[in-house]
């Protein structure tokens, strides 16, 4: 089979239009507002970025990820992962082009599943950019394990009432709106016994217990709650999809995710290797260039034959998303690169990070976020060991147990083949 990587000329000029809108007008929100792209707009940041959000517009890239139909391009997720990697540097770059993670998995279910009503509702503003949303999924005796979950959704006449308890609902700080994925029918497999609820946020009984940081944030800075649901009462059309559909929406939505999360590393990752270069080239110690000492030299060349690997097969699974529509089929590159995602990162920024030696542990330089973001894409859209799991499970179902005593490629045995080939010459 050909495979092919490449993209049209116009396509390309795209792509260097957001490196440049990126790095002139987006990495200024970066350093000026740090910890407020995921905050409403107010005086100060709304006209700047509304500014900003209608260039993208002008230009055709807003929502990239959404289909004609929803104001986007219909991109591909080849397409998509190429616009990811320049977007992945910046944490107000996926607000400015509307990419926004929870967001465009939110926007994409909605789409896909949801009823003309619920998309007015909910997806409208989504699209608008004026407005975040949350997803809750994840327990906190459970983690990301459906089969722990006990939030449970109960029929009341037309009604459904939701109790229970979410952890780590990304943005619900801010959020107008939550999905919440709870059981409906405990009788059943999990997989087919949990929906999926959309609910505005000030719904009565819903109770933000606390807002959880991630490392290094303060106490008061954190974005991913811990939600009691206590007794909340929704109407029946706030079910999205059909009952029973929460396991298959949800890895609706993840599949695509965790393309766009590699690339936007990928992206961080060349960073790094950017600094890195720059500061072996630019610092003198023991009589010569960091350039020049072998084992600067090895922490560059493996940084570089890591990160490339690494992004090819990002890409490559990309690709094959395009060519054969169909998540499934593909789910053994996606786990692939999800667990590999954390340890290129890790492994690039740290070397980056101890050749600038105190400066690069200090808060002057950006590594403290971007190292820590190594821990997180560890956990995020399920922990690396499940992933590594789904991997080994799915290469074996290629392969058979030997059908003897010895192994297929044992050699006295092979030998033995061999000479009866001869043989009937």
């Amino acid at each position: 089979m050909a495979w092919d990587f490449s993209t049209e000329p116009e396509f390309e000029e795209k792509l260097e239009w957001i490196r440049r809108f990126r790095a002139e007008r987006v990495d200024p929100l970066d350093l000026l507002y740090p910890d407020r792209a995921y905050h409403p707009l107010d005086d100060e940041t709304g006209p700047v970025v509304r500014a900003l959000k209608q260039q993208v517009r002008d230009q055709g890239l807003w929502a990239p990820h959404l289909g004609p139909e929803l104001g986007g391009r219909g991109f591909g997720q080849l397409k998509l992962a190429l616009i990811n990697e320049i977007l992945g540097t910046s944490s107000w770059a996926p607000v400015i082009f509307g990419t926004a993670a929870p967001d465009t998995g939110n926007a994409e279910i909605i789409a896909r599943y949801g009823t003309e009503e619920q998309k007015e509702r909910y997806l409208q503003p989504l699209l608008e950019g004026e407005c975040f949303s949350c997803f809750s999924m994840t327990e906190p005796q459970a983690g990301a394990d459906p089969k722990m979950f006990t939030t449970r959704a109960e029929r009341d006449g037309d009604d459904w009432v939701i109790t229970g308890r979410k952890y780590f609902s990304s943005n619900a700080r801010t959020s107008k709106f939550v999905i919440v994925m709870a059981v409906t029918d405990p009788d059943v497999s999990p997989y087919k016994g949990m929906s999926m609820f959309l609910v505005p946020s000030d719904t009565p009984g819903i109770r933000m217990e606390r807002n959880v940081g991630l490392l290094g944030e303060g106490p008061e800075d954190g974005m991913h709650a811990l939600i009691a649901y206590d007794g909340v009462r929704v109407p029946g059309d706030a079910l999205l999809g059909g009952e029973g559909q929460a396991f298959a929406i949800a890895q609706t939505r993840l599949g695509g995710g965790r393309v766009h999360h590699a690339m936007r590393v990928v992206g961080q990752c060349q960073r790094a290797l950017d600094m890195m270069a720059e500061r072996a080239l630019s610092r003198e110690t023991q009589g010569s260039r960091l350039a020049d000492k072998q084992l600067v030299q090895a922490d560059l060349a493996d940084s570089y034959a890591q990160l490339t690997q690494f992004r090819l097969m990002v890409l490559y699974t990309a690709w094959q998303i395009d060519q054969y529509n169909d998540y499934k089929r593909v789910r053994k590159d996606i786990a692939a690169i999800k667990f590999l995602t954390p340890k290129v990162l890790h492994d690039v920024v740290y070397r980056s990070m101890h050749l600038h030696g105190a400066l690069g542990v200090s808060n002057e330089m950006p590594f403290a976020d971007m190292w820590t973001g190594a821990a997180v894409m560890a956990v995020v859209d399920g922990p690396t060991e499940v992933h590594k799991i789904t991997v080994a499970r799915d290469l074996l179902r290629g392969y058979e147990a030997t059908p003897g005593l010895w192994p297929t490629q044992h050699l006295p045995a092979r030998r033995e083949w061999a000479r009866k080939q001869l043989e009937n010459l």
